[in-house]
């Protein structure tokens, strides 16, 4: 191996994404359903910095990579996360996952009596496996040593990969029916509701009894197709043109007012046609939909938004992103204003601002760079948490002023994936020799410890979430990942449950849990030797 040695060895760049590709070629071996995914690319990661410890990237490449993962995540759901916040169901998600934190640092406390280890090697234990490099960061400060980066080194790849092994396995016992998000569009219906269901009645009145979800966007008056809005009172003989996500939530609309006439507004277009348009204008992208002001002409109605695979109602406060495919009903004379207002290139889909992004992340570094006094304990840094918390902020805020603070869906999932795979790929090479000594020093005493702290950390969410509480497996598979921290974690999550709540249950999660870790390792050294 030593030819590989030498060619690897001066070349880091080579060497970094030749592990990101066998990384991923790994990752997709599937064994009875069983995959790592991207988690594979640590693997590979750790044997390449062993085979080859020269070959490992500068730090700054992994923890770049961490900041453009955890800025992505924080400005996508940073609206959702202050939301959870303020919901009795994102405090009891915080509550599940604070249980999962202590009790695995109490567990790693308690090897101190059990074992031969001493507190710096516990400590790493406990931030090893709950894969937080501010924690561990934190610790070697604290006790002034680099003793916690031993254990550090040994519970980081099961920090990984015990919690993928627990969802996967919960996964198949369980077998948990998930609600994946429909990727159709949206369903029209022609209704022409009884006299006696509209009569003295306006829009807005009459779709407070219908099911959730459905619109009433134009109807048909005096052979002429008109938008609707809240306050049009209805009229014997109209007809309604009804918006829903689904045929039987529309089927149980059309039950409720009367009947089913297709054909008679969709196929006359002189005074409403259909047109979806992308959101790529700096000026209508970032604003609610009730601050945009769409051009002068003949009346027209915003049907929908799709953002992504996900349809949308629309609703005054709905902001929009770069991106959004906007569809509305307009007369064929104001299609090219309109267009114009919107902006409609598909470029929008991969451009964002990036001065948005270099001041978020600036300010995000400056964050975690500020040391907060504890009393009576020393001082605190949030490292790279800052950049998430930061991120988190400028995601609820969407916009200042002329500056939008938000990224297109597709950009920031290429974003999010790259930062974690250098993430992955920088820490494991780096860690490959530390890992291979430790391992060797200790025979399989430390790895066995840290098997069991981060079941410490795994169990109890588990339990807890689907066995106390009977939240979705999706739900929880976002608390754990949020509680463990890693990347590789919450894209296993993802893989399991395509849907959103592994993500929100992240960005949610993620930042305190980050904070107590970091509180722990502070304060536990001392409270021992007090």
């Amino acid at each position: 191996m030593e030819w590989l040695s030498s060619t690897l060895g001066p070349q880091p760049m080579m060497a970094m994404f030749l592990t990101i590709a066998l990384g991923y070629l790994l990752g997709e071996v599937n064994i009875k359903g069983f995959s790592l995914g991207v988690g594979a690319v640590l693997f590979v990661a750790l044997f390449m910095g062993w085979l080859v410890p020269k070959s490992a990237p500068a730090p700054m490449v992994g923890t770049l990579g961490l900041a453009l993962f955890l800025y992505a995540v924080g400005v996508q759901y940073g609206k959702q996360f202050f939301l959870g916040l303020t919901s009795a169901a994102g405090r009891k998600a915080n509550l599940i996952a604070l249980t999962g934190v202590l009790l695995s640092g109490v567990v790693s406390v308690l090897f101190l009596k059990m074992t031969s280890l001493d507190l710096g090697h516990t400590l790493g234990l406990f931030a090893g496996a709950g894969t937080s490099t501010p924690t561990l960061q934190a610790a070697i400060v604290t006790l002034g040593n680099d003793d916690p980066a031993v254990g550090y080194s040994v519970a980081y790849p099961l920090g990984v990969a015990g919690p993928i092994l627990f969802l996967y396995i919960t996964f198949m016992v369980l077998k948990p029916k998930i609600e994946v998000p429909a990727g159709g569009g949206l369903e029209m219906l022609e209704i022409a509701p009884d006299d006696a269901v509209i009569k003295g009645k306006t829009v807005g009145d009459l779709l407070a009894g219908l099911p959730a979800g459905i619109e009433i966007a134009a109807l048909r008056r005096a052979h002429h197709n008109v938008p609707a809005t809240h306050e049009t009172a209805l009229q014997p003989n109209d007809v309604l043109l009804v918006t829903g996500k689904s045929p039987e939530t529309l089927q149980e609309a059309a039950n409720q007012l009367g009947e089913v006439h297709q054909g008679r507004m969709t196929g006359d277009r002189r005074d409403l046609d259909y047109i979806r348009v992308f959101a790529s204008r700096p000026a209508a992208v970032g604003r609610t939909l009730a601050d945009l002001k769409l051009p002068d002409g003949k009346p027209h109605v915003l049907v929908h938004v799709r953002r992504g695979d996900a349809e949308m109602v629309p609703n005054d406060n709905l902001v929009l992103e770069y991106g959004d495919r906007v569809g509305l009903l307009a007369h064929r004379d104001d299609f090219a204003s309109l267009r114009k207002f919107f902006g409609d290139s598909i470029k929008g889909t991969a451009e964002f601002s990036y001065i948005s992004i270099g001041l978020g992340m600036a300010l995000g570094f400056l964050l975690g760079a500020i040391n907060f006094p504890l009393p009576g304990i020393g001082k605190l840094a949030l490292g790279l948490s800052g950049v998430l918390i930061v991120a988190l902020i400028l995601g609820n805020m969407r916009r200042t002023g002329g500056l939008n603070w938000t990224i297109p869906l597709s950009a920031n999932l290429v974003l999010r994936n790259l930062g974690l795979t250098l993430f992955l790929a920088q820490v494991g090479m780096s860690s490959g020799p530390k890992f291979v000594a430790t391992v060797s020093q200790t025979g399989f005493l430390m790895i066995g410890l840290a098997a069991i702290v981060v079941a410490a950390l795994v169990v109890p969410i588990l339990i807890l979430g689907l066995g106390v509480f009977k939240m979705p497996y999706d739900e929880v598979a976002g608390i754990v990942a949020g509680a463990c921290g890693n990347p590789a974690i919450l894209a296993y999550s993802n893989k399991l449950t395509p849907t959103e709540k592994p993500d929100l249950g992240y960005a949610m999660i993620f930042p305190g849990m980050t904070i107590v870790k970091i509180l722990f390792v502070d304060i536990v050294p001392a409270l021992l030797s007090g």
